[in-house]
């Protein structure tokens, strides 16, 4: 889900480069002016930057009874599905990249073979968490998931080799999995956590990807421009493009959408702020208040509308 179609391939390059080399981003938000404002952090404590860029609770009372209460909750059905999920990927690409040092470029028909056969395994702890049904349907849609990717895969890896007669292995990986999946982070530079995890990145030209397995919203964006500024501040090469692929399964179909954006002067404003924010939060103990409008599977509502 992570590899761009030809369409989106032609926007990144005829559209979001130019236009992101064009605009430009200024050097005080970029990632590698950590130690001075406004990057630099405010307050003596770290959040995970789901924390930060996590906008479903108006609030952010949710950090607030996570942080300053301490209170543990039990994962929601969604969660537990968007962690499945996930895990699924991560085994798939990593499993890919496996088979083809391990088999050769001479057995690619084996390679195609065992990644037909990865099996979609959900851990057995989820099994007391979730009902038979839940569980059912969550079996149905990884395996919808890991149908679509093993062949999306086998597919690049087939149309590598019939161009590149002489290539080896490493060259064959860098080519049809061009990403890097649960990319380690360490996000102190900018006030977050020292062990952060992005979904994937891709390195050809620097790219920050996100998975979700829901509606779209407007705050997801801020999920790729914490992680694009946090390898500015460890690496100083500016990440400027982001994509965040939403995936749905209907009638046993997987929807896929990427949402493709430059990472701007004000999607970094817009993070750095409400980092300051929910830090102040944190450091000071303020109780932001109960929400208007909470939603549904929020895993807090019970004790925050005690």
């Amino acid at each position: 889900m992570y590899f761009l179609t030809e369409e989106e391939k032609k926007r990144l390059l005829k559209g979001f480069l130019p236009k992101s080399r064009e605009i430009g981003v200024a050097d005080e938000l970029r990632g590698w002016n950590w130690a001075q404002p406004p990057l630099e952090p405010m307050y003596d404590c770290s959040l995970a930057l789901y924390e930060v860029a996590g906008g479903y609770c108006p609030t952010g009372r949710d950090v607030f009874m996570r942080r300053v209460e301490h209170i543990k909750t039990v994962p929601n059905q969604a969660m537990i599905q968007g962690s499945i999920l996930h895990e699924l990927m991560v085994n798939i690409i990593v499993e890919a990249k496996k088979l083809i040092y391990i088999k050769g470029v001479v057995n690619y028909k084996e390679i195609c073979q065992n990644l037909l056969q990865i099996p979609p395994v959900i851990e057995k702890k989820w099994e007391k968490t979730l009902s038979p049904d839940e569980l059912n349907e969550i079996r149905t849609k990884a395996e919808i998931l890991k149908d679509f990717e093993t062949s999306r895969i086998i597919a690049r890896i087939q149309e590598i080799l019939i161009k590149q007669p002489y290539i080896g292995e490493d060259s064959l990986v860098s080519l049809a999995i061009p990403v890097v999946v649960e990319q380690k982070l360490d996000g102190t530079f900018l006030g977050l956590s020292s062990h952060l995890s992005a979904d994937a990145f891709t390195f050809s030209e620097p790219m920050m990807l996100d998975l979700k397995f829901g509606e779209k919203r407007d705050f997801h964006r801020l999920t790729t421009t914490g992680y694009a500024m946090v390898m500015e501040a460890i690496y100083e090469f500016p990440v400027n493009i982001g994509c965040i692929v939403y995936a749905e399964f209907k009638n046993e179909r997987l929807i896929i959408s990427k949402d493709i954006h430059i990472i701007d002067d004000e999607l970094r404003q817009w993070f750095i702020e409400t980092r300051d924010e929910k830090m102040r939060m944190v450091y000071e103990e303020i109780d932001p208040g109960v929400a208007n409008k909470c939603y549904e599977s929020c895993p807090y509502y019970e004790n925050c509308h005690e």
